[in-house]
């Protein structure tokens, strides 16, 4: 697994803000993260908790809400976790498998995935 950064806008749900983050691709994480506050300002509504399971075996209960998320010109509505103040910006293989994207490590970028399994 492999990490590194790319330009994430995150819209609200009825489009009337953005906001632009510099979020890590992190091939080992689930859902796409956000500061709670920064989601808060976007209008973000919180609709449910779940537990979630950090790398380091840290676990805790976050809210998830939906947002818009654009990557390289293409826009999907996704799940969002409200994280903590101060933590970085995740981009998340939920946010990625919507958005038809896939990761090349090696390269460190995102490309289309061109042929969907059925």
């Amino acid at each position: 697994m492999g990490t590194f950064s790319c330009p994430l806008r995150l819209t609200s749900p009825d489009k009337a803000r953005t906001l632009d983050l510099d979020a890590l691709v992190d091939t080992g994480a689930f859902y796409t993260q956000a500061p709670a506050s920064l989601l808060d300002e976007l209008g973000v509504e919180r609709t449910r908790s779940i537990t979630l399971e950090f790398a380091d075996g840290r676990t805790g209960q976050y809210d998830v809400g939906r947002a818009w998320a654009s990557v390289n010109g293409k826009q999907e509505i996704t799940l969002v976790v409200f994280g903590e103040d101060g933590v970085e910006p995740l981009l998340g293989a939920y946010t990625l498998e919507g958005l038809s994207l896939t990761v090349d490590p090696v390269a460190e970028r995102l490309l289309p995935i061109e042929k969907h399994r059925a």
